[in-house]
């Protein structure tokens, strides 16, 4: 068999490329960089370097490869940046994924896997539960669920199987930790690296579920082995709430570092955001996950060896109206 991973060196594509990789698939990477690193990819895979925008490389892609399955883990997963780069995530994360399920529905591929987001529920009571009916309230949220409805009409219309996750706030070995916008855990784990304060958005008593890589993973590269689980949606990660408090200084422990908190105006996001994994437990093999302290340490010994990374800016922001301070470039 035969598998495309696009966004294959990044955070979760890289581990889920290696589980494929371990499983016997042939694997085929996509990736344009931009949130990967080489250092992720895994050399028994294909590495082609380009976007999931750009079409014809996309429409090249698949008439040179026999695909039978697509992994689409390639977007630009900034939650809170979304509102103000709308031309790029909607290039990014909705444009990009139609190049690839047009391709996949002309090739009969027999399946595809999307990793849509926790951020397609909005403001909900939470535990969100798949039956929820979406409310997104961020661009972000609202390009991932616009691709799980238009996979929805692509089986209707076209026979195209698939297979939705919504993970949340997943971490782990790999993660990009010099994206200041995203990825709170490694933001902590760098900034303590370079003696900075832990930067917070308001008082820091939101609520996550925070997932580590390994109970994410695998779940989705065996996913297509589960045909009950064809044409379904999943919530996937971690059971146990915490708040953004705690969670630093659980990164605290793991770092073997005492860090002070900066707290920072608040800035517009959902409050309290964990969800119910029921469905996903009756499916695949899930039962325990990894305790947060226990993913936090094993995340903090890589980091440690990787050491700390520039923060980087996005530099096309555009609309700069209710941007955080924090987030600017002109400062």
């Amino acid at each position: 068999m035969k598998a495309l991973v696009a966004g294959g060196a990044g955070f979760i594509g890289a581990h889920v490329t290696k589980h494929l990789l371990d499983a016997g698939y042939e694997v085929v990477v996509l990736d344009d960089l931009s949130g990967g690193f080489e250092d992720n990819f895994d050399s028994r895979a294909l590495f082609i370097e380009g976007s999931v925008e750009d079409e014809k490389l996309i429409q090249k892609l698949f008439d040179a490869h026999n695909i039978d399955y697509v992994f689409h883990l390639a977007a630009y997963a900034a939650e809170g940046l979304s509102h103000f780069i709308r031309r790029f995530n909607y290039g990014n994360n909705l444009i990009g994924s139609i190049n690839l399920i047009n391709e996949s529905v002309k090739h009969k591929i027999k399946c595809f896997v999307f990793t849509s987001s926790i951020a397609v529920y909005g403001e909900q009571e939470p535990p969100m539960r798949e039956n929820m009916h979406p409310q997104p309230e961020d661009p972000y949220g609202v390009a991932k669920y616009a691709v799980e409805m238009d996979l929805k009409c692509a089986h209707e219309m076209f026979g195209l199987n698939y297979i939705i996750f919504r993970p949340h706030n997943v971490y782990g070995e790999f993660q990009n930790i010099g994206d200041r916008y995203r990825n709170v855990v490694g933001i902590f784990m760098n900034q303590l690296m370079k003696g900075e304060n832990l930067t917070v958005f308001g008082d820091g008593k939101q609520t996550r579920a925070f997932s580590y890589i390994d109970d994410v993973a695998p779940v989705i590269a065996q996913s297509v082995e589960f045909k009950e689980a064809y044409n379904e949606i999943f919530n996937i990660g971690a059971d146990q709430e915490y708040t953004v408090v705690e969670l630093a200084q659980a990164v605290m422990n793991g770092m073997n570092d005492t860090g002070e908190l900066k707290h920072l105006p608040p800035r517009n996001e959902v409050v309290h955001a964990y969800a119910d994994h029921s469905k996903v437990k009756s499916i695949f093999n899930v039962s325990e996950y990894t305790p947060l302290q226990e993913g936090i340490n094993k995340m903090a010994s890589w980091a440690k060896e990787v050491g700390s990374r520039e923060s980087s800016r996005f530099e096309n922001i555009e609309i700069m109206e209710n941007l955080p301070p924090a987030w600017r470039t002109d400062n």
